[in-house]
């Protein structure tokens, strides 16, 4: 079934063609919700049209309020002109019909994924393996799972992707820490998750580099150095840096021993990786790793090179020359053959496009890599990608903590495990404290307490446009009340208490829903509301923007909560009014269920 507006806007072209004899593009039709202090539902711009009527404003809209009226009473009960613009109350028959629409549709909003429907891939998480993942990961999760099922409803089918930076000096630090310091510690041995353990000795590094370098500079000084120069020298020379650039170059080299040691450690790692991501709600189609995508970068760069592409300077190192696309020179590999996040990514991008037809790359990367992007756009386009060009990087801002609430393990950096858990704690606390867990056996508090903690969680970052830097509030995000994860939920949980308490009564929610009642307005806009949800999965793919669906969510539910607040359901006495307030209450829930779906949010049946 068409949308109101598509059916409107038919009408209205019909309308114009029978009054003034002119066939009009549907483009000229624009129609607006009726303001708040006036009569209707929809109202229509009639300035557009003057030119055809040849006639005043108000009058021109008298004539196609009453044509209207007249040729699709289904459609329009009643209308009323104010100046240009022509207000039109929809019959109540119609909203009922729309309701009938939406409640046959069980995936009502979303477009079917076909064979020939472009593919997407969606890149995000993007973590290093010498450290467990963080609140910045967090968001950027949250994000990518997010766009990745908004993109799906929209009619394309979506593989989701990782790159894991799993090489580099970053990664030799944890490697060589845990020899000199480890003692063969395990995460069986130590009880700790693989991520955790391996972050560490990450930290563990860089106490022992700091007292290297400290003791050092001392020692320069003393001899007569200036203190910034002592500095540099001292992190140059200090012998557990070299150590690590020694281990690095063996591991360029393939040495089976530290290869071997390399592989072992990333595995801990992954094992830790995958049960944060399970917590979380998020998966991938396919990782790749940058230890096998920075050869085959080096090898296209090369090529390019070779093709005319690049250039080489004296030093042998490589670059490209944008300064043609308003940019600067970039570096591409270094003059000792060592290749650059740059050409990483162009190497990953080569194996991607070998393994799926990608019409549409997104990249879910923080704004700080704004510039990054722009060049690897030009340069993909320049080696032949043919998404390169439209390749579109996903800018989110920082998400940040009140000060002093929730410190990892680190002291510094928020730990992703620790924030889900004391997510997971909270909830259960206030749930508790508001009886929302009274009743319940162990496994169902505990299972609501994840729900509610986790949903809190996802939709406060989830409910703020992502281009924008965030405040992250543990205690405001967890109110039963106002813009949250909460507030949704319970109201979907309310809705299942109101349906089971039917059904015992002996009532079901028919499968059409019969015509003939006369509706009263917040019955109406609750359609209208509903009746919106395609638009607005559309217009978060469009946008890129997921905060659409959270706060449409939001206002679909506060205006449920009005309607719940304001009318019986159950106890209203005419059998008629309260089988179709049932089943207007099962779709709110319906269109719920399935928003916060999108944003990776589950909703409790009971709370």
């Amino acid at each position: 079934m068409m949308n109101i507006e598509e059916r409107l806007t038919a009408s209205v072209i019909q309308v114009i063609k029978s009054l003034y004899g002119q066939e009009i593009p549907a483009s000229m039709v624009q129609l607006q919700r009726t303001k708040k202090e006036f009569e209707g539902h929809l109202t229509l711009v009639v300035f557009p049209f003057l030119r055809i009527s040849r006639k005043a404003p108000e009058q021109t809209a008298n004539e196609i309020g009453a044509c209207l009226k007249q040729e699709h009473p289904e459609l329009i009960a009643e209308y009323n002109a104010v100046k240009g613009f022509l207000n039109m109350t929809i019959a109540s028959d119609y909203w009922i019909e729309l309701l009938n629409s939406i409640q046959a549709d069980p995936n009502y909003g979303k477009k079917a994924v076909t064979d020939s429907s472009p593919l997407v891939m969606v890149e995000y998480s993007s973590p290093n393996t010498n450290k467990p993942l963080h609140l910045g990961h967090v968001r950027n999760n949250l994000l990518g799972n997010a766009l990745a099922n908004i993109m799906a409803a929209n009619g394309n089918k979506v593989v989701r992707t990782n790159i894991v930076n799993d090489r580099g000096i970053h990664i030799c630090k944890s490697m060589l820490a845990w020899l000199k310091y480890g003692n063969g510690e395990t995460p069986e041995s130590s009880g700790k998750k693989g991520d955790h353990l391996i972050g560490d000795y990450y930290v563990a590094f860089d106490k022992h580099y700091r007292a290297e370098v400290a003791e050092l500079k001392a020692k320069l000084m003393a001899e007569g150095m200036s203190d910034e120069d002592a500095q540099k020298k001292a992190e140059a020379e200090s012998p557990l840096i070299k150590e690590a650039h020694e281990m690095l170059r063996k591991w360029e080299a393939n040495d089976p021993e530290i290869r071997a040691l390399w592989a072992k450690m990333n595995e801990w790692v992954y094992a830790g990786f995958d049960e944060t991501y399970k917590m979380m709600g998020v998966y991938f189609d396919k990782i790749y790793y940058e230890s096998q995508t920075y050869l085959e970068g080096k090898e296209m760069v090369l090529d390019g090179l070779k093709k005319g592409l690049f250039y080489q300077k004296d030093d042998q190192s490589v670059w490209a020359d944008l300064t043609p696309e308003g940019l600067d020179q970039k570096l591409l590999l270094r003059s000792d053959g060592t290749s650059v996040y740059m050409t990483q990514d162009i190497g990953t991008a080569k194996l991607r496009f070998q393994d799926y037809p990608i019409d549409k790359m997104i990249y879910v990367v923080g704004n700080e890599q704004n510039y990054h992007f722009q060049v690897l756009s030009i340069l993909l386009d320049k080696l032949g990608f043919k998404w390169g060009k439209e390749l579109v990087h996903f800018s989110y801002g920082m998400v940040e903590l009140p000060n002093g609430k929730m410190k990892s393990r680190e002291g510094t950096v928020v730990d992703a495990d620790d924030l889900m858990a004391a997510m997971i704690q909270t909830a259960k606390e206030t749930s508790a404290e508001l009886g929302k867990l009274d009743g319940l056996t162990q496994e169902e508090a505990d299972n609501i307490s994840r729900i509610v903690g986790l949903g809190a969680l996802k939709y406060f970052i989830l409910k703020v446009d992502a281009r924008k830097n965030m405040l992250f509030n543990p205690e405001e995000s967890i109110d039963f009340n106002g813009n949250t994860g909460p507030f949704i939920q319970y109201t979907y949980a309310r809705i299942q208490s109101v349906l089971r308490k039917a059904v015992e009564s002996g009532i079901q929610v028919p499968e059409v829903i019969p015509s003939g009642l006369s509706l009263n307005t917040k019955e109406e806009d609750l359609i209208q509301t509903l009746a919106d949800f395609g638009v607005v999965v559309n217009q978060a793919a469009t946008d890129y923007n997921p905060s659409v669906i959270a706060n449409y969510t939001y206002d679909l539910v506060k205006e449920y909560n009005q309607f719940y607040h304001d009318f019986s359901i159950l106890r209203e006495e005419d059998e008629s009014k309260k089988i179709f307030r049932l089943a207007l209450s099962a779709n709110v829930a319906k269109i719920v269920k399935s928003a916060m779906g999108l944003l990776g949010i589950e909703v409790p049946d009971r709370m």
